[in-house]
């Protein structure tokens, strides 16, 4: 069996240490420029070499993404941003854009480049035209289906790497090449500033009746005709291994440690338990399907690997996500009194049932015995969104465990 990587995304400097901690053997992330997530937080440099030393101290590599498409005064800025990055550490870069490319191979020459999915990767051809030109590993178009990737996977040379997405948002336009958010609001989706207007409410207008909309309908709602499924191939782990994949890719930098968590942490045991036995895997799978489910998702669909998604891959009702889980904070040190410290990010009170989220797999439910403020104030619940405070739970959080509360009843 090849050596599979799980590949995970991190915005910010805490969900990157939240991605290694719960599973990652790989991480991805992009810097304040070049990247196709503008509106991500994203990483300055020295963020990133921070990022890199926790990552590589765990045994888990780092790639840094450059997948804009770049117009001609982009170039220059390239070149110096890459010259940036000399110092950082990182393992790869995410490159799309030849001209990109070729400045990554004259600054950066040890530094291994990934053909991004924006490239439009989907014939074995590809492969090995990138390949001549020193890239170590493609990034599949996400339209291709695994009886072609297979394909690819047979045509290409042996080190070559194949890596493809398993989990995440789907782009309604081929490979993300979609002109709707440059037309509507001068946002360009292909240099990191997409308003996702796939997800928007749409109405009909005849040419000769100007001003007057009509409802495209399938529910009193509207019909969100672009808005497509979430991918989701936890119950198709064997068949992504047998096509020749080298790395499962998830999507999101826009997401939080709590969705990464929860994402890696399920595809890790889910990839570990296929290595012990296929029996293993599939015992497991309705643990994998209740875990998965716990994330903030739009409904599933196995986008193109099995054929062309039809009607049922779209969801044309709502554009909003479901919520079964509010994240509340990361415990990040454990006191002599048994508190916890934790950044806290949704409101909880004093006396509600939440859970703690581990690392290995186990979820404890607990009480929340006391909430203090960092003076020592005692406070009736955490209302205000980064304060720091201290928590008394029934049970032992460690660093690094998650607190997280139901919302499903």
């Amino acid at each position: 069996m090849r050596k599979i990587e799980l590949l995970v995304p991190a915005g910010s400097l805490e969900v990157l240490k939240t991605a290694v901690i719960y599973g990652a053997d790989a991480v991805y992330i992009g810097g304040e420029a070049f990247g196709l997530r503008a509106k991500a937080r994203n990483f300055t440099i020295a963020e990133m070499k921070q990022g890199v030393e926790f990552a590589h101290a765990r045994g888990v590599k780092v790639y840094v993404t450059a997948n804009i498409f770049a117009h001609n005064e982009d170039l220059e800025p390239v070149r110096n941003y890459f010259e940036e990055l000399k110092n950082v550490g990182m393992d790869a870069l995410i490159i799309s854009d030849p001209g990109v490319f070729q400045i990554a191979r004259e600054v950066l020459p040890s530094v291994d480049v990934h053909i991004s999915t924006q490239a439009n990767n989907t014939n074995y051809g590809t492969y090995r035209f990138w390949y001549g030109l020193g890239a170590r590993r493609v990034v599949a178009a996400r339209e291709l289906s695994l009886e072609e990737i297979r394909r690819i996977r047979r045509e290409i040379p042996e080190d070559m790497e194949i890596e493809c997405f398993i989990h995440g948002a789907m782009c309604v336009s081929y490979s993300g090449r979609c002109l709707l958010s440059n037309y509507f609001t001068g946002r360009d989706a292909n240099r990191g500033e997409c308003t996702h207007p796939c997800r928007w409410n749409y109405a009909v207008m005849e040419e000769t009746r100007p001003g007057e909309y009509l409802p495209v309908e399938e529910t009193e709602r509207g019909t969100f005709i672009f808005n497509s499924k979430d991918l989701c191939m936890i119950e198709h782990v064997p068949e992504m291994i047998d096509a020749g994949i080298d790395s499962f890719k998830i999507e999101g930098r826009m997401k939080t440690a709590l969705y990464v968590a929860t994402v890696a942490r399920t595809y890790r045991k889910a990839i570990d338990d296929y290595r012990k036995g296929i029996e293993v895997y599939r015992a497991n799978m309705e643990w994998y399907r209740e875990e998965i489910g716990k994330c903030t998702t739009r409904e599933f669909t196995t986008g193109f690997y099995f054929g062309k998604p039809g009607a049922d891959s779209q969801i044309y009702g709502e554009s909003t996500y479901h919520k079964n889980y509010t994240y509340l904070g990361t415990a990040e040190s454990l006191d002599e009194r048994g508190f916890c410290l934790i950044q806290q990010k949704n409101k909880f009170s004093a006396g509600e049932t939440i859970e703690i989220m581990k690392p290995d797999g186990r979820n404890v439910e607990v009480t929340v015995e006391e909430i203090q403020d960092t003076d020592g104030n005692v406070q009736e619940s955490a209302p205000h969104a980064r304060q720091m405070v201290y928590v008394k739970l029934s049970g032992k959080p460690e660093p690094y465990d998650i607190l997280r509360r139901s919302e499903q009843g």
